[in-house]
């Protein structure tokens, strides 16, 4: 089971959440984050990697090349998890796709699974794993076709302010940061829900992603770069300890 897989990063996690809950007061700096202890924790076999989906159909799954290492270096830098600070990138019909617990998808426009990808993402999400989309434009008219078609007996629902996503490490209680303005709507997440368990978060009209990018790739001030590194420390905590 990609569970079981899994179960030895999410018991490292977890107990370093812990110890990073009772440990943050002492660890505030002025800007009001926690900073990592001068002596880290060794890399080893359980550390927490992210990789990139590249999937089918035309969108540029690719956008935001800085986008994971800053999102991984933020991480490292304000707290105790033990993070694998190089971005991977995977396909679903990859061998290696069980390795990585937590899969990022972005971009603009068309995103496609063929029969064969979904039935390998049911049984990689079911089993333990996450994805987290993140419409970076345009994308919300096959995101949800697609998430449609892989979950036709689950409804994707916003999930409320109070979801532990929003209070996995930071505090969002209004929920997702509204990072660029898109279409003036407001930010919302919406989640598909297996036994209790978001395995699909998929962020709408917030763009976290892009303001995970280096500071002059879009000129977002700075307050709105550390919510939307925040709100990515928040979904990757969230998915390694639920």
């Amino acid at each position: 089971m990609l569970r079981n897989y899994f179960q030895i990063a999410v018991i490292v996690l977890t107990a370093l959440t812990s110890t990073v809950a009772q440990e943050r007061e002492g660890l505030i700096v002025p800007s009001g984050l926690p900073v990592r202890p001068q002596t880290a924790p060794q890399i080893h076999p359980s550390t927490i990697s992210v990789a990139r989906l590249h999937y089918g159909g035309g969108g540029d799954w690719y956008w935001g090349s800085s986008a994971i290492p800053n999102l991984l270096k933020f991480v490292k830098e304000n707290s105790r998890y033990p993070i694998d600070p190089e971005e991977k990138v995977i396909q679903i019909m990859d061998n290696a796709l069980f390795r990585y617990p937590f899969l990022f998808a972005t971009g603009h426009g068309v995103i496609k699974f063929s029969q064969e990808e979904k039935e390998r993402l049911r049984t990689y999400l079911t089993g333990g794993g996450f994805l987290f989309i993140n419409d970076s434009y345009g994308m919300d008219k096959t995101v949800r076709r697609e998430l449609s078609a892989l979950f036709p007996e689950r409804e994707l629902a916003e999930l409320p302010f109070d979801h532990p996503i929003y209070h996995a490490y930071f505090d969002f209680p209004a929920g997702p940061p509204k990072i660029h303005e898109h279409d003036n709507k407001p930010a919302q997440g919406f989640g598909i829900i297996i036994n209790g368990r978001v395995v699909v978060y998929y962020l709408y009209e917030s763009d976290i992603g892009d303001g995970w990018e280096d500071p002059q790739v879009h000129n977002d001030p700075p307050e709105k770069r550390e919510a939307a590194l925040r709100m990515g420390m928040n979904i990757l905590v969230y998915s390694m300890t639920h």
